[in-house]
């Protein structure tokens, strides 16, 4: 599939869209929801009825600014980015105090897993694919955030930077450090089902 055909696609839409067109932002909706519920949900520990609140305003704010917004480049990069945007809104309003991703200490979320810890829960993985989740899920939330826009939303490095709020180069190193902690990990796990199962 070409990216550039959807993306002109998409702009037509939005166009369609920005001049009061209902089934031109129900499409758009319907393209990118599932892409937003999915990034929502691993941006932060939050229910799914949250998730979808911010959703629902991203959607609710668009369609009365309609006529100020501008047609961005790429309509899921725009999405996404007012998702977050969003999200870390409510979070920073709660009475208990919120810090953001880049505030946090990587070492206070993480820790790395024993290799009996690894080997328990992947003993109860069933297929290669809940392996790698498993797998994924042990990365620091950065990392995890950065190879889900990589390898399941296509964004490009550029677009990863500017959603992440750091350089095109640090979301390069940011995804290139979790792939390669995922490969360390993976011949271990490898190692360990030849010597224990």
């Amino acid at each position: 599939m070409d990216p550039t055909r959807d993306e002109s696609a998409e702009q037509v839409l939005w166009h369609a869209f920005r001049a009061g067109d209902e089934e031109a932002y129900t499409r758009l909706y319907h393209n990118h929801i599932r892409a937003l519920y999915r990034y929502g949900m691993s941006l932060v520990p939050a229910s799914e009825s949250f998730v979808l609140d911010c959703i629902q305003d991203v959607f609710t704010e668009l369609w009365i600014k309609r006529e100020r917004v501008t047609t961005p480049a790429s309509v899921r990069h725009y999405l996404l980015k007012a998702l977050k945007n969003r999200i870390l809104h409510l979070l920073e309003r709660k009475e208990k105090p919120f810090q953001r991703f880049q505030e946090m200490d990587p070492e206070e979320l993480w820790a790395e897993p024993s290799e009996v810890e690894q080997r328990e829960e992947l003993a109860h993985a069933r297929t290669r694919e809940e392996r790698l989740e498993l797998l994924i899920a042990r990365l620091p939330p950065r990392q995890q955030e950065a190879l889900r826009l990589r390898f399941v939303e296509n964004l490009d490095y550029g677009r990863i930077g500017e959603l992440l709020e750091i350089s095109k180069q640090s979301a390069q190193n940011l995804v290139f450090r979790a792939v390669e902690k995922l490969r360390g990990w993976i011949s271990v796990v490898s190692v360990l089902f030849l010597l224990f199962f």
